[in-house]
């Protein structure tokens, strides 16, 4: 073995032992098992290196698993409190990276991206943060992002004491709370597009957490979001306007699906 390649063993194997010591909170044995799929050598060194910065102190156990994702409970001490983060992880061998490409090409951002599936994933993941950082600007309820290296973005956690905020799905809401928070919804939809030149082109009542005691919508996973010039993105919208319809439609709530489109499509020619 030649005398870098001995360097670069030792250094990977410091960088392990110091993802053990992150992993020190993880308790469920399904989460070690994700070692090999999601802690890749290059996502244990991007870690190590936002750890070394101070983004992170110790990585926890698992909030979700997605298509394409993992998201992990994450703590970062500063001035001696503990902050809650979350820490999405994506996944670049397993990740439906064609799929991406739908939501990739044709977003000016993203023109210059080589189609492997590498580049896709880690061009999928500053998209995310781009997508976040807009939707904070316009003073939308999404989580903040904080920085993003390679694979990885680290964001706010939308949670109290180690546990996320529920899904809207999750919740047996009156008709009344049910109306007034598919108002909130359209007026996110409506600003975002409007505000933030963003479709969100998956929201869905699996996208949309409630805090427990107010009832207040956060907005999440905005990685294939759309900027409004994307060739689909009428079709994005209308998508998203369909599902929060039927959603509501449980609670005996009618949406015009037509008519909110245009009228959020006008607010921005209006703007």
């Amino acid at each position: 073995m030649k005398d870098s390649d001995t360097a670069i063993s030792k250094k990977v194997y410091k960088i392990d032992r110091k993802i053990d010591d992150f992993r020190t909170r993880i308790k469920d044995s399904e989460d070690l098992k994700l070692k090999d799929e999601v802690f890749d050598t290059s996502t244990l060194m991007s870690l190590y290196k936002l750890s070394s910065k101070g983004y992170l102190d110790a990585l926890g156990g698992t909030i979700s698993t997605g298509k394409e994702a993992n998201i992990f409970h994450a703590i970062r001490v500063q001035d001696d409190e503990e902050q809650e983060l979350a820490i999405k992880i994506y996944r670049i061998n397993n990740s439906n990276f064609k799929a991406m490409q739908d939501y990739l090409i044709g977003d000016v951002r993203f023109r210059n991206i080589r189609h492997t599936k590498k580049d896709i994933v880690l061009a999928w993941t500053r998209k995310e943060f781009r997508n976040l950082s807009r939707a904070i600007e316009c003073g939308l309820n999404v989580p903040k992002p904080i920085i993003t290296e390679r694979n990885i973005l680290i964001m706010e956690f939308k949670g109290t004491d180690n546990i996320p905020y529920p899904q809207l799905r999750e919740f047996d809401l009156t008709k009344k709370q049910a109306a007034r928070i598919c108002l909130e919804v359209n007026d996110f939809m409506l600003r975002l597009f409007r505000d933030a030149e963003l479709v969100h082109a998956d929201l869905s009542e699996y996208n949309i957490l409630l805090e427990p005691e107010s009832l207040t919508p956060v907005f999440i996973d905005m990685g294939q979001s759309v900027t409004p010039d994307h060739l689909n993105a009428r079709d994005f919208l209308l998508r998203d306007i369909t599902n929060i319809a039927h959603f509501f439609s449980r609670y005996g709530l009618e949406m015009d699906v037509e008519r909110t489109l245009e009228k959020i499509i006008k607010s921005r020619i209006d703007h």
